[in-house]
């Protein structure tokens, strides 16, 4: 851990290392987040198991997707951010998933395609263009960030958020009643995050861009060394991050 460490040294370091791809092992040790009680690697194997096409979106370096243990004869992931591209490709390649660069809310695929779609974390769901692409009796499952994600974190730089908040199972419900899909499970849960010193807040800021937006250590000094100094003074910052699982079929 580096709570006893300079606040220099913290700082540099973290502003040093990569973020590159979904891969928070640089973390080990600094901080700590619980996870959902559900498990969505193992829901979405059982899943990819019985699937004959699948499409993963905004499949981030692909880190999920090359966990699965089975993958269905046609599979395909989206990603557009170029560094998670890259490894994404280099991943998923070898194991015969296409990577496709996709941008935009229209997604490049024919209609009825895919028999599951999936995401996790998702930058936005649009839940038209999921129900155009799958068959029918297929399904999208996904686990999203739900509202108030880390918000300590975000209201300690930015100060109080008002709402309304978008990234909400409720909204996502609906959203997904309104382009003909049927809900078939939707679950809930706000998880413990720690953060033993500033050095991981800083990197964590640095990969989840949304939490701080716009965030540079340059920028955020003096907010950073505040946080460097509460740490030492109460011990590691607690923030809660919320997740909710949601599976929408499409009629047959």
């Amino acid at each position: 851990m580096g709570a006893g460490r300079a606040f220099d040294e913290l700082v540099a370091e973290a502003a040093a290392v990569s973020v590159d791809g979904w891969d928070f092992s640089w973390l080990d040790g600094r901080a700590t987040e619980e996870r959902p009680s559900w498990g969505y690697a193992r829901l979405l194997a059982e899943r990819m198991a019985r699937a004959s096409a699948a499409l993963d979106l905004d499949t981030g370096g692909g880190e999920v997707l090359a966990g699965v243990p089975l993958l269905p004869p046609l599979t395909v992931a989206t990603e557009s951010w170029p560094p998670n591209l890259a490894r994404a490709t280099e991943r998923l390649r070898p194991r015969g998933v296409a990577v496709i660069d996709a941008h935009g809310e229209r997604l490049p695929f024919a209609g009825g395609v895919f028999d599951l779609v999936s995401s996790r974390h998702p930058v936005s769901t649009c839940w038209e263009e999921i129900a155009r692409v799958l068959r029918p009796g297929g399904a999208y499952f996904s686990q999203q960030v739900g509202p108030r994600t880390v918000a300590e974190l975000t209201e300690f730089f930015l100060g109080p958020r008002p709402g309304p908040y978008t990234r909400d199972p409720e909204v996502a419900r609906a959203a997904a009643e309104a382009a003909g899909l049927s809900v078939a499970d939707l679950r809930y849960q706000r998880l413990r995050m720690v953060f033993h010193d500033v050095g991981a807040v800083i990197y964590f800021l640095r990969k989840v861009i949304w939490t701080v937006p716009g965030f540079t250590v340059e920028e955020h000094l003096t907010r950073l060394r505040a946080l460097h100094e509460k740490i030492a003074a109460d011990g590691p910052f607690i923030a809660h991050s919320t997740r909710f699982l949601i599976e929408a079929r499409k009629p047959a």
